[in-house]
C-alpha cells in the first residue's frame, strides 16, 4: 500500500477530494482498467486496489479526513475540587457549632429537663434557622453535583459522571433529612418525634459512610488516607447520632453529635487546603494529566511524612472541637447558672472527699450523713 494512504501524523491536515470530471481525465490516459468502486462501509476508508498492488485513486482524491477530537466540556465544581469540599464542609462546621452551643445551653438552663435534639431551634428570631440551612444547603450542593454529572456525561467521561451521581444521592439523603423534619414541624401529615429524626439522620450519615468507603473514584494514596480519616469520623458521628435516639436524656450523646458534625466540617476545610490548596505536602504533587488530578507522591518516604502530617492535622482538629465545647460549657454555665447544677457539683466534689478520706472527722460525719 503507497504511503499516502498510511495514518497522516497530524490530524488538522486534510486531503481535498477532487471532482469527478478531474480524475476522469486524470485517467483516461493510464491503460490500466479501473474497477467500479466497491458500494460497501469501507469504501470510505479505503480505496481500491488494482492486480499489481496500485491504487485506483491519487493522493489528491482522499476521501476521508481525520476525525478531530470531541470539545471538552468543563464540569460544574464537585467534590474533587477545592470548592466541592468548602461547601459542605461550610454546611456540616455551621450546624455542627450550633448544635453544640444549643446542647450546652440547654443543659445549663435546666439538667433535669435535658432531652437530645435532633435539631436544634432558634431562641430568638427564625426558628426553623437550621433546617432551612440543612435543606436548602444539601438542595444546593445536589443541583452542583448532578449539573457537574450531566456535563461530564455529554463530555464522554462515564465514570466522571457516576462519581457526581453518587455525591448526588448522598446529598440527596440530608436534603429528606431537613424536609421531613420541617414537614413534621410546619404541618400535621407527619408527626415525628426527636428520636425518630435522629434515626433519619443516622441514615444519611449512613449514605455518607458507604459513599467514602465504596467510592467509585477509588482514591488512593494519599487521598485515600484522608478519606479514610474522614470515615472514621463519619462512624462515629453515627454512634453518637443512633446513642441520642436510643437514650433520649443524655448530653454527652447529644454533645458528641454536635462536635462530630462540626470536625467533619473542618475535616472538609483540611481535605481541601491540603490536596487542592496551598497547604499540600513537601514530596507530593497533583497531577493534573492522570484521571481526576490525583495526588502523587514522589518516594514512599514522602507519602508516609504525608500521612503523618494528615494524623496531626485531624488531632489539632480535635483539639480545637474540645476547646470550643468546654468554652461554650463555661460560658452557657456562668450565662445560665442553674441551681441544680451547683448541687450537683457541690455532691461530686464531697463524693471525691470522702473517698479522698481528707477533711477530718466533719468530712467523716458528712459521709456517714
Amino acid at each position: 500500500m503507497h504511503a499516502w494512504l498510511d495514518p497522516v501524523p497530524n490530524e488538522s491536515f486534510c486531503f481535498p477530494a477532487t471532482k469527478k470530471t478531474n480524475r476522469k481525465a486524470s485517467l483516461g490516459s493510464s491503460p490500466r482498467s479501473i474497477p467500479r468502486r466497491p458500494q460497501s462501509p469501507f469504501s470510505r476508508r479505503r480505496a481500491p486496489e488494482l492486480a499489481d498492488g496500485g491504487s485506483a485513486l491519487p493522493p489528491a482524491d482522499r476521501p476521508i479526513c481525520p476525525r478531530a477530537a470531541a470539545p471538552r466540556i468543563p464540569a460544574l465544581p464537585g467534590m474533587g475540587s477545592f470548592s466541592g469540599h468548602v461547601l459542605p464542609g461550610t454546611l456540616f462546621l455551621a450546624v455542627g457549632l450550633w448544635r453544640v452551643w444549643s446542647a450546652a445551653s440547654r443543659f445549663a438552663a435546666d439538667p433535669p429537663a435535658f432531652r437530645v435534639r435532633a435539631w436544634s431551634p432558634l431562641p430568638r428570631g427564625p426558628r426553623l434557622l437550621e433546617l432551612y440551612v440543612v435543606a436548602g444547603g444539601a438542595l444546593l450542593d445536589m443541583c452542583l453535583e448532578l449539573g457537574g454529572g450531566v456535563l461530564a456525561g455529554r463530555g464522554g467521561a462515564e465514570s466522571a459522571s457516576l462519581i457526581y451521581l453518587e455525591h448526588g444521592g448522598m446529598l440527596l439523603m440530608f436534603f429528606l433529612f431537613g424536609a421531613l423534619a420541617l414537614l413534621s414541624q410546619k404541618t400535621r401529615y407527619l408527626p415525628l418525634t426527636d428520636g425518630e429524626l435522629c434515626l433519619v439522620a443516622a441514615a444519611a450519615f449512613t449514605s455518607e459512610l458507604v459513599l467514602f468507603s465504596y467510592h467509585s473514584g477509588t482514591h488512593m494514596g494519599l487521598e485515600g488516607y484522608y478519606h479514610h480519616l474522614l470515615v472514621v469520623l463519619v462512624g462515629l458521628c453515627i454512634l453518637a447520632t443512633v446513642l441520642g435516639a436510643l437514650l433520649p436524656a443524655s448530653f454527652p450523646a447529644d454533645l458528641a453529635s454536635g462536635v462530630l458534625i462540626a470536625l467533619q466540617g473542618l475535616w472538609f476545610y483540611q481535605t481541601a487546603l491540603s490536596l487542592y490548596g496551598p497547604m499540600l505536602p513537601a514530596g507530593c504533587a497533583r497531577d493534573a494529566a492522570a484521571e481526576g488530578g490525583r495526588v502523587d507522591c514522589r518516594s514512599r518516604a514522602a507519602e508516609e511524612r504525608a500521612e503523618q502530617l494528615a494524623n496531626l492535622q485531624l488531632f489539632g482538629a480535635v483539639f480545637l472541637a474540645f476547646v470550643y465545647a468546654l468554652g461554650c460549657y463555661a460560658v452557657a454555665a456562668a450565662r445560665h447558672g442553674h441551681p441544680d447544677m451547683a448541687a450537683m457539683h457541690d455532691q461530686h466534689v464531697a463524693a471525691l472527699e470522702c473517698r479522698g478520706g481528707a477533711g477530718g472527722a466533719r468530712a467523716e460525719e458528712e459521709c456517714m450523713i
